[in-house]
C-alpha cells in the first residue's frame, strides 16, 4: 500500500514506519521535526518537513494513497494545561485539515494514535472500551474529540478508521527509541539517571492503595504497538470507526520499575519519594481482550524486563555515541 505517516519521525511514528516499510509498503512521512528525529527514519522513506496543516493537501495531491496513520500531536499532559490553545489547535485543527484533505482525495483509510488519557480518572481497572470518557486535561480532551470527528467522518463519508488507545509506551526497535528533548516518561527517566544525566529519580507519593504504596502503570512495548497498527490498518472497514484498548492487561508499579532497570543495568540509580502529584491516579491498566478477540492481536514482549533491556541497549549507545562525539571535539 502506498500509506502517509503524519508525525512519523517520532518515537512511536519512527518505529511504526520502520515495520511498514519492513512489510513492503510505500511510505511518506510529514514531521515537522520539533520533538522528531531525522535519524529515526528507515531507508526508503520519503520525508516531508513541514506542518501537516501546511503540507497535507499537496503531498494527497499526488494520489494513490490507500491510508494514512496519525501519529501527530503534541502529548505532554502538563504542558496542554498551561497552554490549552495550543493543543487544540495542533491536536484538534489539524486532524481535521487531514480529515478533510483524506476526503477531498479520496484516501479511504485511517489509524489513528489515540490515548486511554480519554477515559480520565476511571474507577475500576483494567480500563475497556466502554467506559465513560471523561478527560481530565486538554490533551486527552483533544484526542477525544478526534475521535469523535472520525465517527461522524466515517458514518457520514465512508472513511474506514481505528483509533487506538495505550498508556505507557517503552522499549525500543533496533536503532529506534526514546530521545526526545523534553522527557517525561519513567523508564528512560530511570535510564537517565544510570547515565549520570540525572542525580536521582523521584517516585511521586508512596502511600497509594498498591502493593508497594508506589503507582501502577500500564506498560506496553513499542514493537508490540507497531503490530497493532499494521492490524488495524489491514481490517479497516468502510463506514467503521472502531476503538481498541491496547495494553498489556497488568501493571508495574514505579518501585518495581526502578528495581527492574537497577537489575538489568546493574547500577544503583539513586531514587528519592516527593509528594503526590495532583491528578495522579494510583493505578492505570488498560485491557486489551477486545483487540485480542477481534483482530488477533497478541503482544509478544509484555515482561518489563524484555522492556527494559531494550530502552536499556538504546539509552546506552546514544550515550555511548554523545561520549564519542565529546572525544572527538577535545
Amino acid at each position: 500500500m502506498k500509506l502517509l505517516v503524519t508525525g512519523g519521525a517520532g518515537y512511536v511514528g519512527s518505529v511504526c514506519t520502520a515495520v511498514l516499510v519492513e512489510s513492503g509498503h510505500d511510505v511518506t512521512v510529514i514531521d515537522n521535526l520539533s520533538t522528531g528525529n531525522r535519524d529515526a527514519l528507515v531507508d526508503g522513506v520519503r520525508l516531508v518537513e513541514g506542518d501537516v496543516q501546511d503540507t497535507v493537501n499537496d503531498v494527497l495531491t499526488e494520489g494513490g494513497f490507500d491510508g494514512v496513520l496519525h501519529f501527530a500531536a503534541r502529548s505532554l499532559v502538563g504542558e496542554s494545561m498551561e497552554v490549552p490553545e495550543e493543543y487544540w489547535q495542533d491536536n484538534l485543527v489539524t486532524s481535521l485539515t487531514l480529515l478533510n484533505a483524506m476526503r477531498e482525495h479520496n484516501v479511504p483509510s485511517l489509524v489513528f494514535s489515540s490515548t486511554a488519557a480519554t477515559y480520565g480518572e476511571p474507577e475500576i481497572v483494567p480500563i475497556t472500551e466502554d467506559m465513560p470518557t471523561q478527560p481530565t486535561n486538554p490533551y486527552g480532551a483533544t484526542k477525544l474529540a478526534i475521535d469523535y470527528a472520525i465517527t461522524s467522518f466515517c458514518t457520514a463519508h465512508g472513511l474506514a478508521a481505528t483509533s487506538l488507545r495505550y498508556f505507557n509506551v517503552a522499549g525500543a526497535y533496533g536503532s529506534i527509541g526514546e530521545n526526545r528533548a523534553i522527557e517525561t516518561h519513567l523508564i528512560p527517566l530511570v535510564l537517565q539517571v544510570a547515565l549520570g544525566h540525572r542525580e536521582k529519580i523521584y517516585m511521586f507519593g508512596d502511600d497509594w492503595p498498591t502493593k508497594d504504596g508506589t503507582a501502577v502503570r500500564d506498560y506496553i512495548h513499542i514493537r508490540d504497538l507497531a503490530d497493532a497498527h499494521l492490524r488495524a490498518l489491514e481490517t479497516n472497514r468502510a463506514g467503521e470507526h472502531r476503538i481498541f484498548n491496547l495494553g498489556s492487561g497488568d501493571g508495574y508499579s514505579v518501585r518495581e520499575v526502578i528495581e527492574m532497570c537497577r537489575e538489568v543495568i546493574g547500577h544503583p540509580i539513586p531514587s528519592e519519594i516527593a509528594p503526590r502529584r495532583a491528578g495522579d491516579p494510583a493505578t492505570l491498566i488498560a485491557s486489551s481482550d477486545k483487540i485480542k478477540a477481534e483482530l488477533g492481536w497478541n503482544p509478544t514482549r509484555t515482561d518489563l524486563r524484555t522492556i527494559v533491556e531494550d530502552a536499556w541497549a538504546y539509552t546506552a549507545q546514544l550515550g555511548d555515541k554523545a561520549h564519542s562525539a565529546t572525544r572527538q571535539k577535545n
